[in-house]
């Protein structure tokens, strides 16, 4: 029995981890030119626009590099989770920047208020970057990752360790 017009389930793809962001940006971020670039930096500043709306930051700081082509977003607020999610065994931050709808802002526990593409907004970010580096300071530490077309180079790593004195926390994308 043949399909209509050749059309059956061989021609449904499924594409893993970021490669549907990276295959069809524009689905996501609109198009492909400025517009898109500047949706993508707002999905970085809206998440520390979240933790100040939410109470954890009282400041946001935003970098536009000498080179022109590096943005940094950096907030003193919680810093995204960096121990192991219990379904993924991976860190959660590593989760959160790679994983399509993975996010704290499902339900109402981590976040009041927020905006931004709930799950979506991070890992565009990081799938249509060349490279992109997250920084965390949280649970005692200073944590570091860095990923190549969404694509981690290197487990999440602890660089040091914060002293009882250090008050800082935040993250810095």
């Amino acid at each position: 029995m043949s399909s209509p017009g050749g059309y059956d389930a061989s021609n449904i793809q499924v594409l893993e981890g970021v490669q549907h962001i990276r295959t069809r940006p524009a689905m996501y971020i609109g198009d492909t030119g400025s517009h898109g670039l500047h949706h993508l930096l707002k999905e970085i500043i809206d998440n520390s626009v979240d933790e100040a709306m939410n109470g954890h930051c009282t400041h946001i700081g935003i970098i536009l590099d000498a080179d022109g082509e590096t943005i940094s977003v950096e907030d003193n607020g919680r810093g995204i989770p960096v121990d192991k999610h219990p379904k993924l065994n991976k860190s959660a931050l590593e989760v959160v920047m790679t994983v399509p709808n993975a996010g704290g802002k499902f339900d109402s526990s981590g976040y009041k208020a927020s905006g931004g593409l709930h799950g979506v907004g991070a890992t565009c970010v990081t799938a249509l970057s060349d490279k992109l580096t997250a920084e965390v300071w949280r649970d005692g530490g200073y944590f570091i990752q860095s990923y190549v077309r969404g694509i981690p180079d290197a487990p999440v790593k602890k660089v040091s360790a914060l002293t009882k004195n250090d008050k800082q926390h935040g993250t810095k994308i």
